[in-house]
This record gives structure tokens, sequence and C-alpha cells, in this order.
């Protein structure tokens, strides 16, 4: 029997890295609902990746598939704005969106003049949203998230929306699991880590007398097979790596486990030194080569890489290591195609009732 199912435990990133044409992801989008992937993620840039006009974008023109900002900050638009990009996106789809948010980098926001997000911020946040997807008038609000007069949006309104928020942290995620409905983990964890977080987030939801099963979690993949061209392996391999530890390689290398002596001599090559900016976006086929050698083996293959069968199996070992679901990052529907057509002929045992919604598990009868 042929699976033409939609696979909504699986997802992928519109716009995946950095784009200058961001009517790709109108593209991307109806390749990836024709291919039966469950949902689209959407990250944000301040270029030309705004999270609410691609969301709008996407969900426009496609009818089923989930889609999810992961992630925008709660700082970036007055809590207005984002409640109102939400209940905009919660109709125009028929109930398909979440809204993903995440920590952001301090860096960033020291420069241009936003205060550090904490998650006491983002919890405070979450807590006005729902109360203005449902109606409630927010009056004399002074927390965390700051000082509001008064909020309201439509006293009509009862819109149930989830809550995503993306994180690496297993404390983040403790406290995650006690107010959110899912949660997106990060590329390149290990899977000993991505079991230790899923560990942290159904803690956190049986803390907060929550079922600890009804937070979705989704694991981030990089997932790069070998039909691809060889320079497009080794950027969206080795250069979104050392990406990933040209912004926050401290924290990456800290919740691995892994050897902080080999980010100290990445930090000091001399290659490495010479790219003036994000590595997957401006480095050299010779410079990804050469960074490749700085890498142990282990860290590189915290990724689905090789032939469509390779790939599959480390999709499945996300599931084994307890992730709900698998977001399939760093490629676009058609460079995936192969690999989910392995997929749906080899993969057994995995999940086959999750919501298209990529922020709702299955809901109790």
């Amino acid at each position: 029997m042929t699976d033409d199912r939609q696979l909504t435990e699986l997802g992928f990133y519109v716009l995946p890295g950095h784009t200058d044409t961001p009517a790709d992801a109108i593209t991307e989008a109806l390749a990836g609902e024709a291919l039966g992937l469950g949902a689209a993620f959407i990250s944000e840039r301040f270029n030309v990746k705004d999270a609410g006009v691609l969301s709008g974008a996407v969900g426009a023109v496609t009818e089923h598939l989930g889609i999810a900002t992961a992630a925008t900050n709660h700082n970036t638009r007055h809590l207005l704005a984002t409640a109102t990009m939400s209940t905009t996106m919660h109709r125009l789809t028929g109930g398909r969106f979440a809204l993903g948010l995440g920590r952001g980098f301090d860096f960033m926001f020291d420069v241009i003049g936003l205060p550090r997000i904490t998650n006491a911020q983002i919890e405070d946040a979450v807590g006005i949203y729902r109360r203005l997807w449902h109606g409630d008038v927010v009056m004399g609000h002074d927390g965390p998230a700051g000082a509001y007069s008064v909020l309201h949006q439509d006293a009509k309104f009862s819109e149930d929306i989830p809550v995503i928020l993306c994180a690496l942290a297993e404390q983040t995620l403790e406290r995650a699991g006690g107010y959110v409905d899912g949660v997106v983990l990060h590329t390149y964890f290990t899977d000993d880590t991505l079991a230790r977080c899923v560990a942290a987030v159904r803690r956190g939801a049986e803390r907060a007398g929550r079922d600890p099963a009804s937070v979705r979690v989704w694991s981030v993949l990089a997932t790069v097979g070998d039909h691809i061209p060889h320079e497009q392996q080794l950027r969206k391999t080795v250069g979104r790596l050392a990406t990933y530890l040209q912004g926050y390689g401290d924290l990456l290398v800290r919740v691995n486990g892994w050897d902080p002596a080999v980010l100290e001599r990445f930090r000091a090559d001399d290659v490495v030194a010479s790219i003036p900016g994000a590595i997957d976006a401006i480095g050299t086929p010779a410079q990804w080569e050469h960074i490749a050698g700085i890498f142990p083996a282990e860290w590189l293959a915290a990724a689905a890489v090789g032939s469509p069968a390779q790939c599959v199996a480390r999709v499945c070992d996300q599931f084994a290591a307890g992730a709900d679901s698998v977001i399939l990052h760093g490629a676009t529907p058609a460079e995936l195609a192969p690999i989910v057509a392995e997929y749906r002929a080899t993969a057994t045992g995995m999940p086959t009732t999750l919501p298209a919604n990529p922020g709702w598990m299955p809901r109790p009868a």
C-alpha cells in the first residue's frame, strides 16, 4: 500500500539560512506541502525575513501545512502587535498556526538597544497573549514583560493558539515544560543531549501538574543528503556548525558536553578569524574544508548525512531519543525529496496521529 499520508511528525524550514529572495518561501511551502511534510517553520532575520510577513504568505498559499514562527522574540514587537499577528494567522489558516518564541542573542540586543530577554519575561508575555486571545482586558499589568495600562483585542475572542519555545539549555526547557505547548530544540544536538532535553521538558510539565506527554518536542536535525553538490554539503554541515559556534559556541559546547578546547582552537584559527561574517554565508569551499579538519568526527555526526537510507536512520534515532517530531533542517523540500521517499518506504513505528498544527499534541478523547 502506498503511504501518501501527511507526515505531520516531520517539518522543514522555509528559507533556511540566508536569502535575498523571500518570495522563494512560497515556492518552498508549496513544494513541502506537495511532498507531504507536516509543518513549515519560519525563522526571522532583520533583513528580508520578517516572520509575520512570511507566515502570512505561507498560510495564504497552503491548505494543510502547519506553520510556526521559530522563532521571533517578544521584545521586538509590542505585545499587542504580536498577539494580533497570531490571531490573524490563526484565522487565516483555520488553526494551523503556532507562535514560536525564543530568547535570541544578548549581543544583538545590546547592539540594537533592546533589553536582554529573560525566561521570566517570556513566560509573562505568553500569559498576556493567552488572555488577549481569550477576550480578556489586561489592565494595570506590571510584570517582567513590561507595564501596560490597558491591552485588549476583542471581547468575543476565544482563540486557542499554541505557543512554542525555541531553546537550548536544560534549565530553560524544564521551565518551559510548565507553560508552553511545544518546544523546538537546536541543530547539532547529540542523541544524548536530545534525550536529556526531552526529559527536562517532561520533568517541568509534571512539576507544573501537566501531562508530560502534552508538550510537543521537536528535534532539529541538520539533514544533508549526498545527492546534493559537495560544496553545498560542506556549507550545510561544516559551514552551518561553524556559524553556530561563532554566535553561541560556549552554550552549544556546554549543552553537548563537548571538549571546550576544540572551541578554543576553532576561535584561534587564522582561517576562521579571517572570515568577517557568518561562515556559512560568506565562507568558501576551501575554508569549509579547512574548518572541517578542526572538528572532531562526533561533532559533525550530530546530523543526518549521506544516502537517503543513512539520513532516514538518523531521523529514526531522534524518535528513539524521545522526540515527538523532527525538523529536517537546512534543506529545501526539493533537496529532501529522496529522503522523504525513503522515509515513507522504510521507516516504521513512527507517529501517525499528530495534529498538523506544530504546537499541538493529540487532545484527550
